[in-house]
C-alpha cells in the first residue's frame, strides 16, 4: 500500500496554461483580467456582493479588520478554537479579543454562549466555520442584528458550503475565504475578501489598493490617484489568480469527488461511533457540508496518540488541529474569561484524517479498516 497523505493539492490542467497567458498579456500584478474573472465568478455564483481577491485569508481578515473600525477598547467575539489569524487580524487593530466556547457536538462556536459575552465595549463577532460545516447563522444573525454588531465569517473552509441553502459568505457584512494549498480550490498561498455591505465597498478598494483612490483613477473617475486612507499592498499577482481560476474551472468536479469521500468515510466509521468507540462530525440539517474535512473526535489524549500512531505505523498521516487561543503563550495571560472546556477538548482529542481529491475509495476503506483495527484493540485490551 502506498503511503496516504494527509493532504495532496491538485492540479487541474490548465493552471500552467493561464499562467502563461497572464505572463504573455503583459500584466502579472494585481487586479487584472484572472483576479477580475474570478472575482466575478463569486459575486455571480453565490450573490456576494462585492469580492477583492487577496494574497491569503490572513489578508483578508486584516482588511475585514480595518473595515470594522474597530479599535483600542473595542471587544470582538470569536471561537478560540480557530487559526490564529482569526484573532491576529483585530489584535493588530488593537481590538480586546473575547474568546467563545465551541458547542458539545461540534467545534464551531457555540451561539448560546454569545449574549452572556456581549458588553457596551462589543462590537464586532466572527463566526468561524469549521470543516466546512455552518454555524447556527439563524442565531447569530439574529444576535448581531438585535445587538447592532458587526457580523464577520471566516470562512476559509467554507468554499462552497451552504446554510438553509445560502452559502457561506453570504450572511455577514464580510466574509473572509482561503485558497491555501490545503483547501478545496487553491493557489497555493491565496485568499478572498466578500463584502456583502455596499456602504463598505468604496473604502474597502482604498485599503485593497494601499490605501490610494487608484480603483477610482482606473475607471477615469479621478485624473490622478493619491493616499487617502490606510491600507496595504492586499492583492495577489495575476499568476496567483490565473491558477486560482483554473481551479474555479473544475471546482463542481472538485466538490463531487470530495463529498464522495466524506460521505464514505461517514458510512464506514458509522459503527465505530455506535460502539462508543469515537465520535464523529455532528451538524445541523440546515448545514451542508463541502466535504474540506472528515475529523474524529477521541476519548482523550491518550486514545488520539495511540489511534494517530498505529496510523503512522501504517503509512497513514491523521493530524491534530488547532491549539485553542485563550491558552497560546501569546494570549495566555491576557485571558480572563471562563474555562472553554469544548475548545480543550478538541484540542486534545479531534484528528484529522487524510481526505483529498486524488484519493481513491479504497484509500478511504483501507484508512477506515486499519482505525477500526487500533480500536477494536484498544477497546478489547
Amino acid at each position: 500500500m502506498e503511503p496516504i497523505p494527509y493532504n495532496k493539492p491538485f492540479l487541474c490542467g490548465n493552471e500552467i496554461k493561464y499562467i502563461r497567458e497572464a505572463v504573455k498579456s503583459g500584466k502579472i500584478s494585481g487586479n487584472g483580467a484572472f483576479t477580475q474573472k474570478c472575482q466575478r465568478f463569486f459575486e455571480d455564483k453565490y450573490g456576494f456582493g462585492k469580492c477583492l481577491m487577496t494574497s491569503s485569508c490572513t489578508d483578508a481578515l486584516e482588511m475585514a479588520a480595518i473595515l470594522s473600525g474597530v479599535g483600542e477598547g473595542d471587544e470582538v467575539i470569536m471561537p478560540s478554537y480557530t487559526f490564529v489569524s482569526t484573532a491576529l487580524a483585530f489584535a493588530r487593530q488593537n481590538a480586546t479579543i473575547v474568546f467563545a466556547d465551541s458547542r458539545d457536538d461540534n467545534p464551531n462556536i457555540d451561539e448560546n454562549q454569545i449574549e452572556s459575552l456581549i458588553t457596551p465595549r462589543t462590537k464586532v463577532i466572527v463566526a468561524v466555520h469549521y470543516a466546512g460545516f455552518c454555524c447556527n447563522m439563524d442565531k447569530i444573525c439574529e444576535i448581531a442584528r438585535h445587538r447592532n454588531l458587526i457580523l464577520i465569517e471566516d470562512a476559509a473552509q467554507a468554499f462552497d458550503s451552504y446554510y438553509n441553502e445560502r452559502p457561506a459568505g453570504s450572511f455577514g457584512a464580510m466574509a473572509t475565504f482561503s485558497f491555501h494549498e490545503t483547501k478545496n480550490i487553491i493557489s497555493g498561498e491565496g485568499g478572498m475578501l466578500a463584502i456583502n455591505d455596499p456602504k463598505l465597498f468604496s473604502r474597502a478598494e482604498i485599503i485593497w489598493e494601499k490605501g490610494t483612490n487608484r480603483a477610482d483613477f482606473s475607471r477615469g473617475k479621478v485624473s490622478k490617484y493619491q493616499w487617502v486612507d490606510i491600507g496595504s499592498s492586499f492583492l495577489p499577482s495575476e499568476l496567483i489568480s490565473a491558477f486560482l481560476y483554473a481551479q474555479i474551472e473544475k471546482s463542481g468536479q472538485i466538490q463531487l469527488k470530495r463529498l464522495k469521500l466524506w460521505n464514505l468515510y461517514y458510512k464506514l466509521l458509522k459503527p465505530l461511533e455506535d460502539k462508543g468507540y469515537i465520535s464523529l462530525p455532528h451538524h445541523s440539517s440546515e448545514s451542508s457540508g463541502n466535504g474540506h474535512i472528515f475529523y474524529i473526535v477521541c476519548k482523550n489524549a491518550k486514545q488520539r496518540k495511540k489511534i494517530a500512531d498505529y496510523l503512522g505505523e501504517k503509512q497513514i498521516l491523521a493530524v491534530t488541529h488547532y491549539l485553542g487561543l485563550h491558552k497560546s503563550p501569546y494570549f495566555k495571560e491576557r485571558y480572563t474569561g471562563a474555562p472553554l472546556r469544548n475548545c480543550d477538548r478538541y484540542e486534545d482529542t479531534l484528528l484529522r484524517l487524510p481526505l483529498y481529491y486524488e484519493m481513491r475509495l479504497e484509500d478511504v476503506k483501507y484508512v477506515c479498516s486499519t482505525l477500526g483495527d487500533i480500536l477494536d484493540y484498544l477497546n478489547v485490551k
